[in-house]
Formats: structure tokens, C-alpha cells, sequence
């Protein structure tokens, strides 16, 4: 057999360890791991120069604003920041203009990405309140989860929360019986919007507009009494549910009790929590302004218990490009200012420092990128490791050479409004991303030709159909 590519000289991550050697890919899957001295010959080789071999991140929160806001970032821009960031496939959070809350929103979504997207994708269906006849019709549509928000839609963007939010208890009870026979996972943005307005509110009629407002006006109560309150409502119900972007450990402990009570239940956080702190809403305002806000350096830390206890089930990068002027917006009052990092390509380099430093091992950030994902949202075993016959997802990254992060060396359109890891030393940056065994990037070249090259994925009882 001689295959389409060979990488060779690298230490590959297969089954919760590494070993010395390469692997094989042929019709965009793994066919051989082993010793390079039993690689097959290949169209084309590929030397790893003694750097890890890992499985392609799958990233379970990313927002691409195309169409509707394709000034922001299109499939193509934000698909190259994903090979970027060794992401090799992602999972993609319905708020666009409208958000996918009809089998003909999301097809045309589809439509809309097929030509331009270089890595895989899968796509969240909308469930809110104003449709509830569409949720199992869009569920029928290969979408691998239903994303809800607890509150109206944000100041002048309405047509980007159509269709996409349970604004009270009585809606959010409605809604989560409609999404439980589905059988699908519902993903909450779990805040209290109450609570936050009315701070948001009060704050605004005394003139506290400045940057600390913004978490303060949004302290840990607002999440932790959300997660449980919506556990409640998920037991009730038999709704499969996932938090996503949990930003106190407090909130943490309440799933962590869920699951050991048999809930099936699932808990993401993200880079930002678990790297950067309230501080940085201080240094760079609105830039660094994101909901959940940034939280205080101790909940930052224990944070991390949740993450190596096995509470937290994976970690998304909430990637979400906004324009420079959205941002700006918050100099003079943050509570205008769109809320949101474009970081999809720190979440690697950031966990694999984190390795380095000992603060999680290798198994488990494996786990949290690649595995974990892959397995709930019904993409395995195609996505999520390196095993014969998978998908020959990969991502090549430096272990050897620290780098200073600089915002501008992104590839994301909306770079400039990231500053918040500048100055960071870290390592692995990826060098090399395949995705289903063609490279599309190398030495940090992405290849402009793969437009298109990237596939929706369909959940299949883990066979990881693609349209």
C-alpha cells in the first residue's frame, strides 16, 4: 500500500500516551501508527522533528458571524484562525443573523459555510421561546446540540437572538421539555438576567460606567444560582444538559453533585477563566470584556480542582469576533461594548503550556480538547483521537521553543480586539494542522486552496456522518 501521507520522527499521543514513530493516512483516514521503520511509503512525508503528535482539537464553543455580520469574521477568516490553533474541527453557537431556530435557517447556514471552511464543523440549533413547533424539526437536521440564552436579546441585537432565548422561568420550562424529546444536549448560557439588569441599572443611574462595572454588575451569585435553578428545571424535565463557559468553581461543585447524582449533565469552561482574571478588565476594558466577566484570582485558581477532578468535561474557546469599533463602544460606558474574545487560537498553546508547567497532564488536556468533545456530541469515533480508521486529524505543535504572544500574529479578522495574553510566554504553538489528512497548514503556513476542504459534521450514534 503505498499512502497519501506519512508523518514521521514524532511523538505520537495514542491511547493516553506517547510513543516514538508515525503514522499513515489514506482516503483522508489513519490506516497505520507505528514505528517509523514500518511506515509505508507516500505520496507525501511529513517530519515531525521530535514534536508531539496530537489528535486535531475539536472546539465545543465558537461563534462565526457569517452571514449577517460577515464585517466581523466569515468561514474562511475564522476557519484559518482555527487551523491556527491546531482546531481541526469545532462546534458552532447559534447566534447569527437569524440565529438557526428552522430547518431553513440552518441549511442555509450550511450553505453559507460549505464553499469557504478549511477544518470540519458541526452546527448548535437555536431553541428559544418564540418556536417552540421548530425545535424537533430542526433537531432532524443533523445539528449535534440546542443552545438557549436566559434573557431578551442584548441592546440592538435582536435579529441575532431571534429564536434564541427564554427570557422566564415559565419559557425556560416550555423550552426544555421541547429540547428533552429531542433527546439532543440543550446548552445554557446560565446568568441571572435579573439580577444583572437591574445592577446594570442602578450602576448606570449613578454613573458607574466604568470598566469594573462590568463585573461587578454581573457577580458569581448570577451564575451560581442560574446552574441551580436549571438543574432543577432538567431533572423535572429529563433534559440532557450543558453549561457552558462556567466561570466559578462554586457553580462547578453544583454540577459536580449533579453528575455523582446521576444527572446527565455536562460542564465547559473556557481559557479566560482559567488564565486571566478581573484585572485584566481593569487594564483593557472593553477588550476584555466577556460574559461571564473575568472573575477574582482565587476563583480563578480553584477553578483548576474542577478541571483535573474530571468535573469540567471539556474546554471552548467562546471564540466570538466583534469589530474594533464594537469594542470601543465601552471606553466611555462598558456596558455598551460587545462582549466576547476572538481567541480560538490560544486555547492550545495555553493548555499545553498548563501541561508543561504540571498544572494538568497530557491525558487529560487530551481529553478536554479532543476526546471528551468528540464523545458527547456524537462525533466519535471519527473525531477526537488518533486511531486507525478515525479521521486523520492532527495538529503538530512545538513543545520545544517559548514564544511572547502578540495579538497582532493572529489570524483571526477581528486580532486586533484580543490583547488580553500580551506578554505571555508560553509553547506549543502549533506548526502543522491536517484535517482528514490534507495539511492545511505547515510551518505555519495555512494553505489558501483548502477553502472549502472543511465538512459538516452529523452526529450518527458516533459513526460522525458528514452532509
Amino acid at each position: 500500500m503505498k499512502a497519501d501521507l506519512v508523518i514521521r520522527n514524532g511523538q505520537i499521543f495514542v491511547n493516553g500516551e506517547f510513543f516514538e514513530g508515525g503514522v499513515a493516512v489514506k482516503d483522508g483516514k489513519t490506516v497505520a501508527i507505528c514505528e517509523d521503520r514500518y511506515l509505508p511509503e507516500a505520496e507525501t512525508v511529513l517530519d515531525a522533528e521530535g514534536n508531539p503528535v496530537m489528535p486535531g482539537v475539536v472546539d465545543t464553543h465558537v461563534h462565526v458571524r457569517d452571514p449577517g455580520h460577515r464585517e466581523r469574521g466569515t468561514f474562511v477568516t475564522e476557519t484559518k484562525a482555527a487551523a491556527a490553533g491546531g482546531v481541526t474541527c469545532f462546534l458552532e453557537h447559534p447566534i447569527s443573523s437569524p440565529p438557526p431556530y428552522s430547518p431553513e435557517i440552518l441549511r442555509n447556514r450550511v450553505r453559507v459555510a460549505t464553499p469557504q471552511a478549511l477544518v470540519d464543523y458541526a452546527f448548535f440549533g437555536a431553541a428559544g421561546a418564540e418556536f417552540p413547533d421548530e425545535v424537533e424539526k430542526v433537531a432532524k437536521e443533523g445539528i449535534v446540540a440546542f443552545k438557549t440564552f436566559l434573557h431578551e436579546a442584548p441592546e440592538g441585537r435582536d435579529e441575532e437572538f431571534r429564536g434564541l432565548t427564554m427570557a422566564n422561568d415559565g419559557e425556560m420550562l416550555d423550552g426544555f421539555r421541547a429540547v428533552a424529546k429531542t433527546g439532543l444536549i440543550l446548552t445554557i448560557h446560565a446568568e441571572n438576567n435579573d439580577i444583572i439588569q437591574r445592577l446594570i441599572r442602578q450602576f448606570r443611574a449613578e454613573g458607574k460606567v466604568g470598566f469594573e462595572y462590568h463585573y461587578k454588575s454581573r457577580p458569581p451569585i448570577t451564575e451560581i444560582e442560574t446552574v441551580a435553578k436549571l438543574l432543577m428545571f432538567a431533572k423535572e424535565t429529563g433534559t440532557r444538559v450543558s453549561f457552558a463557559h462556567i466561570s466559578t468553581p462554586e457553580a462547578a461543585e453544583l454540577v459536580k453533585r449533579a453528575k455523582l447524582d446521576g444527572m446527565d449533565v455536562y460542564l465547559e469552561t473556557c481559557p479566560h477563566y482559567l488564565f486571566l482574571t478581573e484585572e485584566m478588565i481593569d487594564k483593557y476594558g472593553p477588550y476584555a470584556k466577556g460574559n461571564p466577566p473575568l472573575r477574582s484570582r482565587e476563583s480563578m485558581e480553584k477553578l483548576w480542582d474542577y478541571v483535573n477532578d474530571g468535573s469540567v468535561d471539556f474546554i471552548g474557546s467562546d471564540h466570538g469576533p466583534f469589530l474594533v469599533s464594537e469594542k470601543e463602544k465601552g471606553m466611555k460606558d462598558i456596558f455598551t461594548a460587545a462582549a466576547g474574545p476572538a481567541c480560538i487560537e490560544m486555547t492550545l498553546p495555553l493548555m499545553l503550556t498548563a501541561v508543561r508547567d504540571g498544572k494538568l497532564s497530557m491525558r487529560r488536556m487530551v481529553e478536554l480538547l479532543c476526546e471528551n468533545p468528540a464523545r458527547v456530541f456524537g462525533l466519535w469515533p471519527r473525531k477526537g483521537a488518533i486511531r486507525v480508521g478515525g479521521d486523520a486529524d492532527y495538529v503538530i505543535a512545538d513543545m520545544k521553543n517559548e514564544y511572547t504572544v502578540n495579538n497582532k500574529d493572529f489570524v483571526t479578522h477581528s486580532r486586533d480586539t484580543s490583547p488580553m495574553y500580551n506578554g505571555f510566554r508560553l509553547v506549543g504553538k502549533p506548526l502543522h494542522t491536517i484535517v482528514r489528512g490534507r495539511i492545511i497548514m505547515k510551518n505555519r503556513v495555512i494553505d489558501d486552496s483548502a477553502e472549502g476542504w472543511g465538512k459538516v459534521m452529523l452526529p450518527g450514534w458516533g459513526s460522525g456522518r458528514t452532509a
